[in-house]
């Protein structure tokens, strides 16, 4: 595998060279705007590990996808692919133990039913279904599930992943549109996908500051909000 081999995968980008995506390539700074507030908001309150890992991936997934929209190749896109794909999987967890106080054992068929369905996702959808959107779409339906069961609980985190539900939704209509309005819009739509995932980052990463402490007590039990 040539791991340098261009990739032209986005309507902004006409031909090779590091800035032949500018709008993609700027929009980055949406994720290391959403980390670093994150990170401000984590100091003030003393958060767990865990938790500055979450924020840590928010930062690299900033500096992947930068990488790709500047050098689009194949070493770029597997640096774009992997953080997102740790934090998805990263979040579930930590969703599933610390909002819904679930087992290990749960947490980890949590995480295998998201695989699997992820799995089965990208093998029977066609090629260049959905501009490669399908494949977020287990992510998405994980996340609304989740945010029902907190719902369900009362859990004062639902506010928060049911926005950032929301607007991963949104996100994927504009991420789907960029090859389908390239004619009629030559910048294409792939930067309000990075800018509204900024957003999608944020309010998930609010929700593990505010509310992913560790506790003792079930999910029937509401958590109080710190003033």
């Amino acid at each position: 595998m040539d791991w340098f081999a261009p990739i032209d995968a986005y309507c902004e980008r006409l031909g090779p060279g590091l800035m032949a995506e500018p709008l993609n390539a700027l929009s980055n700074a949406a994720f290391f705007v959403a980390a670093l507030w994150a990170a401000r908001a984590a100091m003030r309150r003393g958060v767990e590990p865990v938790i500055w890992l979450l924020i840590a991936l928010v930062f690299v997934i900033g500096l992947g996808s930068l990488a790709f929209h500047t050098f689009a190749n194949r070493w770029s896109a597997l640096a774009d692919v992997l953080p997102i794909t740790l934090f998805i999987y990263g979040y579930l967890a930590f969703a599933l133990r610390r909002f819904l106080a679930l087992g290990w054992w749960k947490v980890a068929a949590g995480m295998l039913a998201l695989f699997a369905a992820t799995f089965a996702a990208e093998r029977i959808m066609p090629p260049g279904f959905l501009n490669g959107s399908g494949a977020y779409l287990p992510a998405l339906v994980a996340s609304v599930i989740v945010s029902l069961e907190l719902l369900r609980h009362g859990h004062p985190a639902q506010l928060n992943v049911s926005l950032a539900s929301t607007t991963l939704f949104l996100s994927l209509i504009f991420r789907t549109a960029d090859q389908i309005l390239c004619s009629a819009v030559p910048i294409g739509t792939h930067f309000i996908w990075h800018m509204l995932n900024g957003l999608v980052l944020a309010l998930y990463l609010e929700a593990a500051i505010r509310y992913g402490a560790r506790r003792a007590k079930g999910p029937a039990e509401k958590a109080k909000r710190s003033p």
